[in-house]
This record gives C-alpha cells, structure tokens and sequence, in this order.
C-alpha cells in the first residue's frame, strides 16, 4: 500500500544529508568505509518505509538483499559494463568494487533496523497497555 509516513521520510532525508556529508567531508579509515554502509540500509529502510507500508521485518529483508545485489554487481565490474567508469555520479552511488566488509556492514545496519523497531514496538504496546488499565 502507498502511503507518506513523515517520520520516516524526515529520518532518510537527514541520513542523506549525513551520507553526503560523509561523501564530502570523512577521508578516513573507519567512518566513511563502514559507517557509511551500515547508514544507507538505515536510509533506504527509511525510504521505503517512508512510502510503502509494509511490514518492518518484509522491509528490511528487502534492503538487505537489494545491497547485496548491489556489492554483487560490483563484484561483476558493473559500472565499467555498463561504460559509466568516467562518472562519477555511478561511481558514487553503485560503488565500484566488491568487499566482504561491505557486505558485514550492510548486515550489521539491517540487525540494528531490526533491533531498534522491535524496541520501539515494545515501547508502544507497554505505552498502550498502560493507558488500558489507567482508563
């Protein structure tokens, strides 16, 4: 079902700010290489969610394998394939080589998607069943 939730839309518009940022600004070992992986499942989970209402589970499941898609293209040259090596626009956004660190990443950010809704969920259904027994 289509829809427009504004809380997600909010979070992977800031995540793509601090990705571009990143892009930018971060040239060092750690944060742009593995941060950045682990924030952009963040953001297209948020993406998607944003516009699709669809289970979070479902959700994440679906970013987790559209990024492995991606790293497998890029293990496959796909940018070169497709004779885009001079921009780097395609460069940026479908990366241009293959790592397993990337692949962790990717993992680690669809875990935290999972863990961080299932606490919210939480949240609310003590929040609901507190405002049960007080009515």
């Amino acid at each position: 079902m289509v829809t427009c939730n504004k809380n997600y839309l909010t979070l992977a518009i800031s995540l793509f700010i601090i990705e571009v940022l990143i892009a930018l600004y971060v040239h060092d070992e750690i944060i742009r290489p593995y941060g950045g992986d682990f924030l952009v499942v963040i953001l297209l989970y948020c993406l998607l969610k944003s516009f699709i209402k669809v289970k979070n589970e479902i959700a994440a499941l679906i970013v987790l394998i559209f990024s492995y898609f991606i790293e497998a293209m890029q293990y496959f040259n796909i940018v070169e394939q497709l004779g885009l090596q001079n921009s780097t626009l395609a460069k940026t956004i479908i990366g241009t080589f293959f790592t397993w660190t990337d692949v962790i990443a990717y993992t680690m950010g669809t875990l935290f998607i999972i863990f961080v809704e299932h606490i919210i969920k939480r949240r609310k259904e003590r929040y609901l069943f507190k405002q049960t027994i007080e009515s």
